[in-house]
């Protein structure tokens, strides 16, 4: 590890780097427990996958941005920690399977080389902040999003409170009021807006709080129409306090934030967020606007010495037909922003490293991963467009369809992922080449989707597609069918609003395709002239589309092949991956303990910091951690941080074990009271130091009666 102090010059890297390391060791040696380490291990971005001893590491990328410095970094990564294959996802990160446990801090030292984190892109944390991929570039958006996604991103990674939420915590920026960011599915959703007051011009965020898919989907619901700029992290802030402190904790089906306010109701959850204002510790964030809008170094100096090679002449008809699919004009006159087709997000380094050499002297220094798994290159002039179509033909990346019907999302599902059911990836390919074969005017059409998931979970987005499918499986003749439920009429309304797709029937995955050919062929057929999709399903009604759908189910007529997934040569049998091998088991409340006496650690670093909130947020969470150890060790079990407060106090306090303040839960949500500032962080850690002692004093008490029962 010591090759880490001497590369990294970030010291908060540095350290977090050999904190894995030594979490990796501990969990090896048993002496650290699987859940606590599943834990640590997620919010630094290392994921179990389907294949015992292996791991799926995440790299975030902060509304899917990269060099190509940073780009040529992940493909070198991924040759010598991986399978050299980039998996591009809807959350615009960039995934690496097949990952050694033991060297995940190793490969997470080389992406800092170049200013690459894995830090919280898994776990319960604030995810990877995505953004509409036009955003600086959008002819119709009010202004540029990124430097608010930027600062957000740098804001939130490594802040308390958002380290062990009970669920994870998911943004969007959308560039304007198209919504292509989907904001109305996200835990916290932004669209830009501007107002005019007496003649100067604002800047604000429309604000959407609880949406989500997965099983329960939530359309998210409007908490400002208008929020200032500078208010929007603090904002985020308070939201994000009262999560960690209100969300549920036991049961994972019930933990995201749209659980929160659907039992609360938003009215509550707003009067929450604002008796959290207190102890936000700024009320008002400045973004540095100039920092990360796109420098004029952009529009001056590429193409300058670049001389084009002569290429082999390329079909004009096929040219046209991508050039009007996946090119747009950018508000920047006289530029194009070119859009890539990536097969089910998967780009392998090779292809990474010829397409970097290529095209680093006609596109920007900028390259961005799409929500549909694809990329974008901006910044590129006009003359420049033939030649850069040559380069991705030769690459089999020069498919026309960009966004259409034909471009379909898809998860990982089983091929790497623990929870998938059935075949996604190959269900995809399948389908994307009946429609560019059988419906190829469609490739020109954006507005209708179709998305795949694995499993339920809606990682492909198939909860707000037109035409959605999910992994499942079915029984027939005493056997398992590999199977896909069908759901229709998602969709993207603008401002903020979308609609959710109808579960409608289950049938074999091998019909899938002509699932796909029934409901295209009807809605050409039947549909208005100019009816979008989801207008159409919401006309029709979900029973007409059962009906029409209803012979695809039918078992009676299976054949050999239905029994066999797409992409696959085996019968299907549905299978949970192996997660990590289990260490030896350890005391969870000593665990506990632990863990409170590491927070106290981080408090007391932040107090000589002079960092007041965060370690006054450090000592609340070793005051909850302790008194969660205790309720534990008399076998009471609470599932919200607000729970444990009072939980303690009904237990102990009350019941006289515990006397050193009378109102345990009171004393401890003073951080919601008052402001943060040396004064009080000083005294609420030293309450919190004696709690701690309290605390390690009972446990041994305790241990001690049962050795000598």
């Amino acid at each position: 590890m010591q090759s880490f102090r001497t590369e990294l010059e970030n010291p908060l890297v540095e350290q977090d780097i050999i904190d894995l390391e030594k979490k990796i060791r501990a969990f090896r040696e048993g002496t650290m427990d699987e859940e606590k380490f599943r834990s640590l291990r997620l919010a630094r971005g290392v994921y179990g996958q389907r294949q015992p001893g292996v791991q799926m590491v995440r790299i975030k990328l902060p509304y899917g941005k990269m060099t190509l410095k940073q780009w040529e970094r992940i493909s070198h990564v991924s040759d010598e920690y991986s399978t050299g294959n980039l998996h591009l996802t809807t959350r615009q990160d960039i995934q690496i399977h097949f990952v050694s446990l033991d060297r995940t801090p190793e490969m997470w030292a080389e992406l800092e080389q170049d200013q690459i984190t894995i830090r919280e892109a898994c776990g319960n944390t604030v995810r990877n902040i995505t953004a509409s991929d036009l955003a600086g570039i959008d002819p119709e958006e009010p202004f540029d999003v990124t430097p608010y996604a930027h600062a957000m991103f740098e804001y939130f990674l490594r802040k308390p409170f958002c380290q062990e939420m009970g669920r994870k915590f998911k943004i969007a920026f959308s560039s304007s009021e198209k919504d292509s960011a989907l904001t109305f599915m996200h835990d916290l959703g932004a669209l830009p807006r501007i107002k005019i007051i007496d003649g100067k011009e604002i800047r604000g965020f429309k604000i959407l709080v609880g949406g989500g898919l997965g099983a329960q989907p939530h359309l998210a619901i409007t908490t400002h129409e208008f929020l200032e700029e500078d208010r929007l992290i603090p904002y985020l802030e308070a939201v994000l306090r009262v999560f960690d402190r209100h969300g549920e904790r036991n049961s994972r089906h019930k933990a995201r934030i749209k659980f929160l306010i659907q039992k609360i109701g938003i009215d509550a959850f707003n009067a929450l967020v604002q008796e959290e204002w207190e102890a936000v510790a700024t009320k008002t964030f400045s973004v540095n606007r100039a920092e990360h809008i796109n420098p004029n170094i952009h529009h001056d100096r590429i193409s300058q010495s670049f001389n084009l090679p002569e290429t082999p002449d390329i079909d004009p008809y096929r040219f046209e037909v991508w050039k009007k699919c996946n090119v747009v004009e950018q508000k920047q006159t006289g530029f194009f922003a070119v859009y890539v087709r990536v097969p089910n997000g998967n780009i392998s380094s090779h292809t990474s490293r010829r397409l970097i050499e290529k095209l680093k002297g006609v596109i920007a220094d900028d390259v961005r991963v799409t929500i549909n798994q694809g990329l974008q290159f901006r910044f590129i002039k006009a003359e420049h467009l033939e030649y850069i179509y040559h380069v991705l033909s030769v690459e089999n990346l020069g498919a026309a369809g960009f966004g259409s019907v034909a471009d379909i999302t898809s998860c990982p599902g089983t091929d790497t992922c623990n929870l998938g059911i059935s075949n996604s990836t190959g269900t995809a390919l399948v389908l994307s080449e009946m429609i560019e074969e059988e419906y190829p005017e469609l490739l020109y059409n954006k507005d209708l989707s179709i998305k795949i998931s694995g499993c339920m979970n809606s990682c492909g987005q198939h909860g707000m597609a037109s035409i959605g499918f999910h992994g499942s499986s079915l029984k027939a003749r005493g056997q398992v069918v590999p199977a896909l439920q069908v759901l229709v009429g998602g969709g993207i309304l603008g401002g903020g609003e979308g609609r959710i797709a109808a579960k409608v029937i289950k049938v074999p995955s091998k019909r899938g395709p002509d699932v796909v050919r029934t409901l295209l062929d009807d809605y050409q057929l039947n549909a208005h002239e100019g009816e979008r999709y989801d207008n159409y399903v919401q006309r029709q009604t979900d029973k007409y589309f059962y009906e029409l759908l209803k012979p695809h189910a039918n078992l009676d007529t299976l054949q050999d092949d239905d029994f066999i997934d797409w992409g696959q040569e085996q019968k299907f049998a549905t299978a949970i991956g192996v997660g990590e091998c289990a260490g030896v088991m350890i005391d969870l409340v000593a665990t506990l303990i632990l863990e409170a006496r590491e927070k106290m650690e981080n408090s007391e670093a932040c107090l000589a910091a002079g960092q007041w909130s965060d370690a006054l947020y450090h000592a609340y969470s070793a005051q909850v951690h302790a008194a969660k150890a205790l309720l534990l060790q008399q076998g009471v079990q609470c599932n919200t941080q607000h729970g444990i407060l009072k939980d303690f106090d009904l237990h102990f306090t009350e019941k006289g074990l515990y006397t050193d303040r009378p109102n345990f839960k009171d004393a401890v949500l003073a951080i919601n009271r008052e402001s943060p500032g040396e004064a009080f962080g000083y005294r609420y850690h030293a309450e919190a130091r004696a709690f701690l002692e309290f605390s390690v004093v009972w446990r041994k008490q305790a241990v001690t009666g049962m050795q000598n029962e």
